[in-house]
């Protein structure tokens, strides 16, 4: 039996490995508090704390390197027990520490008093204790300095000094997995706020085109409208751009860092748009393996817009009443009230006044939802907005494309004379048909034709707006900057394509007017 052994390690005596049982014991302790916790700040204080209290040493201190600055930044000191922060740096090569960060090399000081090199800016060393600083490093990589004053084994610095490196290295895992972390979460940061400023310039008032009286009234709306949380009603025909609206309305009010959540009420029936709207529970019905959260708990913090909201069955107004007004709700299954605190916007092409005088929809849940009312106008009632949304929506599809794509006046001439009962979404289809059928990129009076807009109206006024807004103006057909191909189509359009007249409007005979449709490749309209 080798009871001598046994008694040497447990009265202080070093084991095979060189460390003593308390060495031992307190290595085993820095693992277990770096293995806790990913607060960098927090875990480096308890070892610190547990150096001192059980590892004999005091006055720690750790330094880590500032990537940016290339520079040693104190994070925690600790002085006779005390734990502190401070606003020491080292650069490179500076003092003792700086030495130790620049050749990866530990360091040990008998006597502090007599070292040149030693600069004590951080006045938290004992100068009756020795020094030992070690470096923190992972594979190459340094990482910062951990040192520290043995207050006992002071007649083995040198082990005391590996002992340190010991420690060092548990440290380094545990740093060199904050700085990948905090490295990601800024990466993740940057990519989170570019990608929110895209959206919101994508969403933004830029991307609501329109100059007519109307649509300044909407804008004017919506600007008013998104610094508050008011629950907004926008009504419209379809394909007038309520959608787009609404997302004005979110990414420019203070609700624009959090979610923006979307429905379309008259996709679902009443069991599943339950489901949607407030989530379930597990077990709830046949299929519900899992907890859900609804449609309102992830808008929580932001916007859910509820497309369509006229389309809801009269049973479940009653159940989307109640979190308009109380901001509370059930999940399916569940008998726990979900608190939410979500701004609503609604949308709809419906005449919900119509469904309320015959019952169809609940009066209460009306005027819950007008409580600020947007009404977008029908594209036949602002046709002078028309030529500016035209080459708005062409660029928008030439950056799809992937190409250059432009269109002419003579096309937006024909464009301003069809009645567009899909309103914009229409226009936009159309747009796009043109653009796949025009090889050159051009978007001209003949690919407009060819894609399925009728010429029917040959030479006659463009309509002019109903409230009053003046009809688009003519073509200068002396304008420098205009196609020659387009000052001939205007001069034909405007003469009603009668050649002869065409010819007396550009100055030309009726030989040379032919002789130029012929070459321009201009097909003649038959009256």
């Amino acid at each position: 039996m080798n009871t001598s052994q046994t008694v040497q390690k447990d009265s202080g005596e070093p084991c095979e490995c060189g460390l003593i049982r308390e060495d031992i014991e307190t290595l085993y302790k820095v693992s277990q508090i770096l293995s806790h916790s990913l607060n960098l700040r927090e875990t480096l204080e308890q070892v610190l704390t547990l150096l001192h209290d059980a590892g004999g040493f005091q006055n720690g201190m750790i330094s880590l390197l500032d990537e940016e600055t290339g520079n040693l930044n104190l994070r925690v000191q600790q002085k006779q027990g005390v734990i502190s922060e401070g606003a020491i740096s080292y650069r490179p090569g500076e003092g003792v520490v700086g030495e130790i960060m620049e050749t990866c090399v530990a360091v040990v000081v008998p006597d502090i008093a007599k070292e040149p090199k030693f600069l004590g800016r951080s006045r938290a060393y004992d100068p009756g204790l020795p020094f030992i600083g070690v470096p923190i490093f992972a594979g190459s990589d340094a990482l910062g300095v951990l040192a520290t004053q043995p207050t006992m084994g002071r007649e083995d610095l040198d082990g005391r000094a590996r002992f340190m490196e010991m420690i060092a290295n548990l440290i380094a895992q545990t740093v060199r997995l904050w700085v990948q972390l905090e490295s990601e979460k800024r990466e993740l940061k940057e990519e989170r706020d570019t990608l929110r400023r895209a959206v919101k310039h994508e969403h933004g008032f830029d991307n609501m085109v329109g100059r007519s009286e109307v649509m300044r009234t909407v804008f004017e709306q919506v600007r008013l409208v998104s610094a508050w949380n008011t629950t907004v009603l926008i009504r419209g025909e379809s394909g007038t751009g309520k959608e787009l609206v609404a997302n004005a309305i979110h990414y420019n009010s203070p609700r624009s860092g959090g979610p923006m959540v979307k429905l379309n009420c008259a996709a679902l029936p009443d069991n599943l748009l339950e489901s949607e709207l407030f989530g379930h529970e597990k077990g709830a019905f046949t299929g519900a393996n899992t907890q859900r959260k609804g449609r309102f708990e992830m808008a929580n913090g932001g916007t859910l817009f509820l497309d369509e909201i006229g389309e809801i069955s009269a049973a479940f107004q009653a159940k989307l009443l109640r979190v308009l007004q109380e901001g509370e709700f059930e999940r399916v299954g569940g008998n726990k009230t979900q608190k939410v605190d979500v701004r609503v916007i609604a949308a709809t092409n419906r005449d919900l006044e119509a469904e309320v005088e015959r019952g169809e929809f609940r009066e209460d849940l009306y005027y819950r939802l007008n409580v600020m009312p947007i009404n977008m106008p029908p594209l036949r009632e602002r046709t002078e907005d028309i030529p500016d949304l035209s080459r708005f929506l062409v660029a928008k599809i030439a950056k799809l494309q992937g190409r250059d794509l432009d269109i002419t006046d003579s096309a937006i001439r024909i464009v301003l004379r069809h009645g567009w009962p899909g309103n914009v979404r229409e226009l936009e289809n159309m747009l796009e048909r043109a653009s796949i059928m025009s090889e050159n990129g051009v978007i001209d009076r003949d690919v407009v034709v060819l894609s399925g807009l009728s010429d029917k109206a040959g030479g006659a006024p463009a309509p002019v707006a109903t409230g009053g807004a003046p009809a688009p103006q003519a073509i200068d057909l002396n304008d420098p900057n205009l196609d020659e191909r387009e000052r001939v189509i205007a001069a034909l359009e405007e003469a009603g394509w009668v050649q002869a007249k065409a010819a007396r409007l550009l100055n030309m005979t009726p030989r040379q007017i032919a002789y130029r449709i012929q070459t321009l490749n201009i097909k003649v309209r038959q009256i």
